[in-house]
C-alpha cells in the first residue's frame, strides 16, 4: 500500500515484540527501524520476522533522525526510560505511542503532554484494556442504564508471578483495573486507600529514605513518594508489596475495591460493577463468556426483601485482538489528524497521579489520600 506510515519500534522485549508484529502486519504502516540496545534481542527480532535489509536495526535512538520520512515511534521500554525517549521523539517531530505507565512521575507526564501539544504531535498510551471488545461493550451496557443505579465495583487480578524487582504489585498490576473503572464510570476517583503485605522481597536496594508527610491532598505529598520505593505499609523503607488491597471512591460515592497479588496460583482477571438491577462482569479468563450480565433486584413485601428478576445474559462481543485495535486507533488519528481521547497522554497522566496517591496511602498504612480534581 502506498503512503504507509513509516514507524519505528523502540524496545523489542516481552511486549515490544508484539508491537513489532502488529506494525509489520498492518496494511497502513511500514516498519522503518527497530531500536534495541540488547543485541541478542535485536538478532532474534531480525530472524523471527525475517526483517528486510531496508529496516534500520540499531542500539541508538539518535539514528532515527537518519530515517527518511519517519512519522511515528512506538516506545516499548521500561517506564523508567520513557521520559527521555518520548521527549526526544516528540522534539524530532514524531507521533508517539508509549507503553503504560506513561512515566513514573506525574510532572514528567504533564510535561510530555504539553510538549506533544506544542509540537502538534500525537501522544498516545497503550492502555490495551481500553480497546478490549468486552470493555468497550461493557461501557455501552452501563451507559444504557441496564444496571440501574450503580452501587459499587470490585476486581481481582492475581497470578503466581511474574515478580517484579523494580516496582511493587500496585504499580505492576493496578493500572489495568483502575483504567477500566474510570472508563466505565466516566469519572476519576477523588479519594483512595491502599494496604499491602510484603513476603518475598523484604528489602530493596532501590529504596530511598524519603520522609512521609501528613497531608490531605495528593498535590502536597506527590513528590515524596515514588513507585521505585518500598510499598510496605509498616515501614516505608522495607520491601516491595506482593499483595495489595485498594479502595477507590468516586465523586458520587461509588466505591471500587481491587485485590492484587503476584503470589497467588489462583489466576484471576475479573472485574465487576454492581447496580440496583444487576451485575456486569468482565471475566477475562472465561473464553466462552468474558462479558455477562447477572440480573437481580429486590421487591419489598411486608418488610421482607424478596429477590426477583434473576437472570443471566451473555453479552456478545466482537472478536478482535486489543493490541491490533490500539494500532488501528493510533494510525487513524495520525492519518486524519484527530486527537486520541480514550487513551491519550492526559489519560495516562491521570492514572499515574492515582497510582502515586495510592502509593502515598500504602506508605501511611492505608491512610486516605485525596486527589485534586483540578488537573
Amino acid at each position: 500500500m502506498t503512503n504507509q506510515i513509516k514507524t519505528a519500534v523502540v524496545g523489542v522485549g516481552r511486549w515490544g515484540i508484539h508491537w513489532l508484529r502488529n506494525i509489520l502486519e498492518h496494511p497502513q504502516t511500514q516498519l522503518a527501524a527497530v531500536v534495541e540496545p540488547n543485541q541478542e534481542r535485536l538478532a532474534i527480532a531480525r530472524k523471527q520476522y525475517n526483517l528486510d535489509e531496508s529496516v534500520l536495526l540499531t542500539a541508538h535512538l539518535q539514528q532515527l533522525k537518519e530515517v527518511d520520512k519517519l512519522e511515528a515511534v512506538i516506545v516499548a521500554t521500561p517506564a523508567t526510560t520513557h521520559y527521555k525517549l518520548i521527549s526526544d521523539a516528540l522534539r524530532w517531530g514524531y507521533h508517539v505511542l508509549a507503553e503504560k505507565p506513561l512515566t513514573l512521575d506525574s510532572q514528567e507526564c504533564e510535561e510530555l503532554c504539553q510538549l506533544a501539544e506544542a509540537s502538534q504531535r500525537l501522544l498516545m498510551v497503550d492502555h490495551t484494556y481500553l480497546f478490549h471488545p468486552a470493555v468497550e461493550s461493557g461501557k455501552n451496557v452501563i451507559s444504557s442504564g441496564k444496571l440501574g443505579d450503580l452501587r459499587y465495583g470490585y476486581a481481582t487480578r492475581t497470578h503466581l508471578g511474574p515478580v517484579r524487582q523494580d516496582v511493587d504489585a500496585l504499580w505492576d498490576l493496578a493500572i489495568h483495573d483502575i483504567a477500566i473503572f474510570n472508563y466505565w464510570l466516566g469519572q476519576s476517583p477523588v479519594q483512595v486507600q491502599a494496604t499491602g503485605s510484603v513476603w518475598l522481597q523484604t528489602t530493596s536496594t532501590q529504596i530511598e529514605n524519603t520522609p512521609v508527610k501528613d497531608t490531605q491532598t495528593i498535590n502536597q505529598n506527590i513528590s515524596a513518594f515514588s513507585p521505585l520505593q518500598s510499598s510496605s505499609p509498616k515501614n516505608p523503607n522495607q520491601g516491595l508489596s506482593d499483595l495489595v488491597w485498594l479502595k477507590l471512591i468516586y465523586p458520587n460515592n461509588f466505591q471500587a475495591h481491587i485485590h492484587l497479588c503476584w503470589l497467588n496460583p489462583d489466576k484471576q482477571r475479573r472485574l465487576a460493577i454492581v447496580g440496583s438491577r444487576g451485575n456486569l462482569i468482565f471475566d477475562e479468563m472465561s473464553q466462552d463468556s468474558p462479558l455477562s450480565f447477572l440480573g437481580g433486584e429486590f421487591e419489598v413485601r411486608e418488610n421482607q426483601f424478596i429477590p426477583i428478576n434473576q437472570s443471566r445474559e451473555v453479552i456478545p462481543i466482537e472478536t478482535a485482538e486489543p493490541l491490533r485495535r490500539v494500532c488501528d486507533r493510533f494510525v487513524h488519528c495520525i492519518r486524519h489528524n484527530t486527537p486520541v481521547t480514550v487513551s491519550s497522554g492526559w489519560v495516562g497522566t491521570e492514572l499515574v497521579k492515582i497510582l502515586t496517591a495510592l502509593t502515598a496511602s500504602l506508605h501511611q498504612g492505608g491512610k486516605s489520600t485525596f486527589l485534586d480534581q483540578n488537573w
